[in-house]
């Protein structure tokens, strides 16, 4: 058998081609759509949102982003949208090779959007399917969320800015959500949309009034709908960074990948969750199970590199930020814990040149005077104490506790663990890795910070279960019995040896299934597991023989070679001389000369 065991696909943002600009956040919200609908096809290894979104507006080889995305096959195409109408061109792209598979226009009125989705998402699944082998399809990928179209219309708005992931983008999607909520009250998913964003600007802000209205939007949200994985993922971020309850925060995120296995977000949160508890082998198995569908997230090679840093791994750890900032080289979470990895491996001079020509750095006379601290002598021009006294005459938010760094180092045990303390009072950021950051070991020892510990992981967590990046490992169903076999194969053999069906250029794998009055996924199986074909290598064989019986016969040698191609029944120039050279090792026009 010569089955492919990778199918996997990649979903570039869809290329706006309305009048208006601005409606780019309807062309990337009908591609995360697309991609989420995909997702739920178990054995199709679909690659995450964040890493097909990094070709945004790219015009790069189809072959170097599959190559660089480790997938078979990519869809790209483009949305149009004029009044009430929408056009929707998609582009199925072998990425070994950039060969065509399949492509097609949708022209739909606007208020049949949700059902061109799923059309569109189960005609991409047949023809990944027919060509690179058997996985199972549902009937229906896409359910409508709400009836009314103008509502979901504001929600893809707030979803756009939402995902800009900055201060301007939550503040704009809060009120877009808002706006959605009023207009259709009973559409779940705007009040996960919102809980989550004021959840993420509660924990961050320390802002308990914020805390409190991302609960009363989720749990609204949860009377709508009690099966959500987006509403789960946003109750294990309020519990986790808003109210840091680790056992109810796995629990949520735990939930929210069982009800969406390809959740890369749920499971970057699981990850530092249990980077936070100290489960660093759980938490590094878990990002690297995110990587093999999203390998271009910065944040999870940022996730990574804080699991080493926080095993003193600063090697690895350094590494792993490298590999962030070549995607993004303004990610301020790599910038600051790159500057701690170099000065815990006393790299003065890699340190001095990055504080110098690195403009977000976080403080970098503290982290001069920490240099000295720990290597004396490295900056003996720095007195640590006026740095540290400086400091705290003018604070300012950032993203790792300097000052708690400083009076750590400088062995002023209770002013160090008042700051800790209050932190932790306020649910501070990083400092939820406390008990595992390299530069508070020198509080181990003090019976106050061991309290502060058995306080704060006071609540057991389940057992944390292995990480699995996909559904593709699911074990295979027997479709058919041995008895409903040895019945369909005569019938399939009729079909195509003395019908010749294989000679209509649209026969598909489901139009096919219907002839024989089967499921198309069985037949799907039974052409894999059993005859060891995928469904156009299987009817392109026969297309081939037929194509070289035409070829032979003196009343065909007035047509060309393509026309002859085409009445053999294949549809495409490309996959008529791709599939010839691969079979025959030469090009059909060789291949005739020589038999003629």
């Amino acid at each position: 058998m010569n089955i492919s065991t990778d199918r996997s696909i990649a979903v570039l943002p869809f290329v706006n081609m309305s009048k208006d600009a601005e409606d780019e956040y309807f062309s990337d919200g009908m591609t995360e759509e697309i991609i989420n609908a995909l997702t739920r096809v178990e054995g199709l290894r679909v690659i995450a949102r964040t890493s097909s979104f990094a070709f945004k507006g790219k015009n790069l080889d189809i072959r170097a982003i599959g190559k660089q995305l480790g997938v078979t096959s990519i869809l790209e195409g483009s949305v149009r949208r004029s009044q009430k109408r929408l056009r929707i061109t998609a582009q199925l792209i072998n990425a070994s090779d950039g060969m065509h598979i399949w492509s097609q226009n949708f022209d739909r009125e606007w208020e049949d959007i949700f059902a061109l989705q799923d059309e569109v998402s189960l005609l991409i699944a047949e023809k990944l399917r027919e060509n690179f082998g058997h996985f199972e399809l549902k009937e229906q990928l896409i359910e409508a969320p709400t009836q009314n179209i103008e509502a979901y219309n504001l929600y893809l708005k707030a979803r756009y800015h939402h995902l800009k992931w900055d201060g301007q983008g939550i503040r704009t999607a809060i009120a877009l959500y808002q706006q959605c909520i009023d207009a259709e009250p009973s559409f779940p998913l705007p009040y996960f949309g919102i809980g989550y964003c004021f959840a993420m600007a509660g924990s961050w802000g320390s802002s308990p009034d914020l805390l409190e209205r991302a609960q009363q939007f989720l749990e609204q949200g949860f009377q709508l709908d009690d099966q959500s994985a987006l509403g789960y993922f946003g109750k294990a971020t309020l519990a986790f960074w808003g109210h840091w309850d680790f056992a109810q925060g796995q629990a949520h995120f735990l939930k929210a990948i069982e009800l969406n296995p390809s959740y890369t977000e749920a499971k970057e949160g699981l990850a530092e969750l249990y980077s936070a508890v100290g489960l660093f082998t759980e938490a590094s198995e878990m990002v690297d199970s995110i990587l093999s569908i999203n390998p271009l997230s910065p944040n999870h090679f940022f996730t990574q590199a804080n699991i080493h840093y926080l095993k003193g791994e600063f090697v690895k750890a350094l590494a792993f930020l490298e590999a962030a900032l070549q995607i993004d080289a303004k990610f301020a979470h790599a910038i600051a814990l790159k500057q701690l990895c170099l000065l815990h491996l006393n790299r003065r001079d890699h340190l001095e040149v990055y504080l110098k020509v690195e403009p977000a750095v976080e403080q970098p006379a503290a982290c001069r005077a920490l240099l000295e601290l720990l290597y004396p002598g490295a900056y003996p021009d720095i007195d640590p104490i006026s740095v540290t006294a400086e400091l705290e005459r003018q604070p300012s938010e950032t993203l790792f506790p300097w000052l708690l760094f400083l009076k750590t180092q400088l062995k002023e045990v209770e002013a160090a663990l008042d700051l800790l303390a209050a932190g932790i009072q306020t649910h501070t950021g990083q400092i939820i890795n406390f008990k595992h950051t390299p530069l508070l070991h020198p509080l181990h020892t003090d019976l106050r910070f061991q309290r502060l510990v058995d306080t704060v992981f006071s609540a057991p967590l389940t057992a944390p279960q292995p990480a699995d990046s996909t559904q593709a490992n699911s074990p295979k169903r027997i479709l058919l019995s041995d008895r409903e076999v040895a019945q369909i194969l005569p019938a399939l053999k009729q079909l195509i040896e003395e019908q010749e069906i294989y000679l209509d250029a649209s026969l598909s794998l489901r139009a096919l299934a219907e002839r024989l009055d089967i499921n198309a996924n069985k037949l799907s199986w039974l052409l894999n597991e059993h005859l060891g074909q995928k469904f156009n290598e299987y009817i392109n064989h026969f297309r081939l023989a037929a194509f070289k019986k035409f070829a032979l016969d003196p009343k065909n040698h007035h047509l060309t070679l393509l026309a002859i191609a085409y009445d053999s029944g294949f549809n495409s120039k490309t996959v008529f001389n791709a599939f010839f050279k691969k079979r025959e090792g030469m090009t059909p026009s060789a291949w005739v000369k020589r038999n003629r």
